[in-house]
């Protein structure tokens, strides 16, 4: 039986080179997840799904976190005036948090072996997995 991660997955080609060198390379089941926060529409969201089953990923989960991103995070740094280079509220790099958040439930939901994510690195796309 495979061993299950969890990808973060955005449908760009850090995560998209993720989902074929994990399935393929590695040999896991791949389960995608994709949290939006308020950066994507339904049909990007639905294009982002399509794409990651192209890619052969067992399942695909989109979650709707816009409430609880604001609700938990980004009402906070408006309120206390959290400034990133005392110019813009640091919404951005605390978003990273919500969606760790949530991919580390789903990971826990599926009982997953391990969590991954892609990034990119100057000249390089890496896939690390935790």
């Amino acid at each position: 039986m495979a061993k299950k991660v969890v990808l973060g997955f955005s449908g760009g080609l850090d995560t998209s080179y993720c989902a074929k060198y994990l399935g393929e390379d590695k040999e896991y089941e791949v389960h995608s997840i994709v949290v939006n926060t308020g950066g994507f529409s339904a049909d990007e969201l639905k294009q982002i799904e399509e794409h990651a089953y192209r890619l052969g990923v067992k399942s695909h989960k989109s979650v709707d976190a816009v409430k609880s991103y604001y609700d938990s995070i980004v009402r906070f740094l408006i309120y206390g005036n959290v400034l990133k280079n005392n110019t813009y509220p640091l919404s951005v790099s605390a978003e990273r948090l919500s969606q760790a958040l949530h991919i580390a439930d789903h990971a826990i939901e599926l009982n997953a072996d391990a969590v991954a994510h892609g990034s990119t690195a100057p000249a390089t796309t890496r896939c690390v997995s935790i």
